[in-house]
């Protein structure tokens, strides 16, 4: 489908992008707000680019999941139902996406950034220690997970920051535990939103596996970030990262 005739220069500067990408999204989420332009500005149209980044971003979350499973940090079996659901989400998200108009979707995402930016700006405190749940594990596994993933699955950017605040807000975690969590939930939507895509051809294929690469290794460095005294720089950096992420949306809405 791609005929592009990509020069090598590109190519290492996507690897470089995804890089970075990687060590963002795996500390704070909001990596897709450096890769997704970034492919637009390769030359790939809207839905092509989103489905290769979504072929990119699975390799950072998988690296971040699978370092935190071998350092004992996370428990998969026991999160397998909280999985299926955000599989479930993020089908119907990736489903409806090529079929149906979603853009007003797109004007509300900027608020809930802001609103998870100011929640932790106004609360210092929130995420520190663990605190009384709002939500049963089941509860949470039927209304937040799949809605966020559907949101992935359609949109995508700040699904991290959102599965982690989430965890936080609902659930009683500190912000370590939410975000540990997190890369196995992201993880688990971008790859079934990445089989959808691929299954249609819409992956760009050289410019995903250079990205895979950059991925990994930010992704690498970023786990053992965290869980080395780097749980330090997730709070500072989700809220960067929500209003940047809100800024450029709004900028692509007014721009349009």
């Amino acid at each position: 489908m791609f005929a592009i005739d990509w020069p090598l220069w590109l190519v290492f500067g996507m690897f470089l992008v995804a890089l970075l990408a990687g060590w963002v999204d795996t500390l704070a989420g909001g990596g897709g707000l450096l890769t997704l332009p970034a492919l637009m500005l390769a030359g790939l149209p809207p839905v092509s680019a989103l489905a290769t980044n979504k072929a990119q971003g699975f390799v950072g979350t998988l690296t971040a999941t699978l370092v935190l499973v071998l350092k004992g940090q996370l428990n998969i079996i026991s999160l397998l139902p909280l999985v299926l659901t955000a599989a479930i989400g993020s089908m119907l998200g990736t489903f409806l996406i090529q079929r149906v108009d979603t853009s007003w979707l797109h004007w509300g995402i900027p608020f809930l950034l802001i609103g998870v930016a100011g929640y932790f700006l106004a609360s210092p405190q929130v995420g520190k220690k663990e605190s009384l749940a709002r939500q049963s594990e089941k509860a949470y596994g039927l209304t937040a997970v799949p809605l966020i993933g559907f949101y992935d699955g359609a949109i995508g950017p700040g699904t991290g920051s959102f599965f982690a605040v989430s965890g936080v807000v609902l659930r009683g975690q500190t912000l370590l535990q939410a975000t540990i969590r997190a890369k196995l939930f992201n993880f688990t939507t971008n790859v079934t939103s990445m089989a959808l895509f691929a299954a249609a051809g819409q992956i760009a294929w050289l410019i995903a596996l250079a990205m895979m690469l950059g991925q990994f290794c930010g992704a690498t460095v970023a786990s053992h970030t965290m869980l080395n005294g780097g749980e330090k720089l997730i709070r500072p950096l989700v809220i960067a990262m929500c209003v940047l992420m809100s800024c450029s949306q709004v900028y692509k809405l007014l721009s349009h």
